[in-house]
């Protein structure tokens, strides 16, 4: 698992090295999966999830920016930083989703930041 997460930060740092920070996150999504075609990793692009209570499917779904071989959720922002909020959300989706990987990634920064979380 290690491995995938590295290889797919990898593609993130290319994204970022050849478009810097100051896109918008669908810019750099689809700079990604691009990247990810490339590398030859596969990939769902916003992957939706339903959420249940007491055994009740709700009305509202997530919708996971990157789902990597269904191993890895991948969330992309392009913000100033990466908040305890988004940590919060991804962990979120992680539960949700039965994944147990999390990789948020920040291109709103000068260089690349990311956040590898494990349920």
């Amino acid at each position: 698992m290690k491995d995938l997460s590295y290889k797919v930060i990898g593609c993130c740092m290319e994204v970022h090295k050849l478009l810097g920070k100051g896109f918008n996150e669908i810019v750099y999504g689809d700079a990604l999966e691009i990247e990810l075609k490339l590398q030859h990793i596969n990939y769902k692009r916003e992957e939706s999830y339903q959420i249940t209570y007491k055994d009740v499917l709700l009305p509202h779904f997530y919708k996971a920016d990157f789902v990597i071989e269904n191993k890895i959720i991948l969330e992309i922002k392009a913000l100033s930083k990466i908040e305890s909020q988004h940590i919060s959300q991804t962990l979120n989706y992680l539960a949700a989703s039965k994944i147990k990987v999390g990789i948020i990634v920040n291109f709103g920064e000068l260089s690349l930041k990311y956040k590898r979380l494990i349920l």
